[in-house]
């Protein structure tokens, strides 16, 4: 399923959510520039190296749970990536807030990398990608707006159908396939083997739905605040 748009208004822009798109891409543009070389040892310096927060930790590895957010494994990664932020970010920041979304952003982040590093702490693959946030972002686009619609492109088979459903059942669909992939990557702890970080989408998803009951509080007061002036 490909969320196309969502069927709901807000007010003002979203600067934030396109300030970390703008980002995102700026620093994956950097890499295409770098040579083969070059572009392994800048994932391996600014990416999380899981190893490296448990076992051999030094000042350096401590900003790439941060820098590792803003880093991509090729196009098709950030594309997607960029689009669900698109879709998701710019109702979540108009609701609670540009500062506080830019501290509920960066937070779920951070719990997905822990997330990952915890289920794989001996691991030496990079992990890099802004998935975990968004995937915050997703948790807290459901808490808020869980009936909101979604224009969702379904292929099936050789057909393509545009269906509008339910915020929350299109994310529930989507948090249910990163379980089951969560699950079946518990066979490759340890091995050494890439791939997607499903820990890291199920660690930011539940940061988000948690941070999402502090974040919501108060924000509709301040709203209302700043719309009556």
């Amino acid at each position: 399923m490909i969320p196309l748009k969502d069927a709901n208004p807000k007010r003002g822009h979203p600067w934030v959510t396109w300030l970390l798109i703008v980002a995102n891409v700026v620093v994956f543009v950097h890499q295409t520039t770098l040579s083969p070389y070059a572009r392994e040892l800048f994932i391996r310096r600014y990416g999380v190296v899981p190893i490296h927060l448990t076992e051999e930790l030094s000042l350096s590895s401590l900003i790439t749970p941060l820098t590792s957010m803003f880093m991509h494994g090729g196009w098709l990664h950030l594309i997607s990536n960029m689009w669900f932020l698109h879709i998701f970010g710019d109702n979540v920041e108009d609701r609670i807030g540009k500062i506080r979304y830019v501290g509920f952003y960066l937070l779920c982040g951070l719990a997905a990398v822990i997330a990952q590093v915890i289920m794989d702490p001996m691991s030496q693959v990079p992990m890099v990608g802004a998935s975990g946030a968004i995937a915050g972002v997703l948790a807290g686009y459901v808490s808020l707006f869980p009936k909101a619609r979604i224009l969702t492109l379904v292929p099936i088979f050789i057909f393509i159908q545009f269906v509008e459903i339910p915020a929350f059942f299109f994310i529930f669909v989507w948090f249910a396939i990163q379980l089951l992939g969560s699950q079946a990557s518990l066979a490759h702890v340890g091995s050494g083997m890439g791939g997607v970080a499903f820990f890291a989408h199920v660690g930011g998803f539940v940061a988000g739905l948690l941070l999402m009951t502090v974040f919501r509080q108060g924000a509709g007061r301040s709203r209302r605040r700043s719309f009556s002036s």
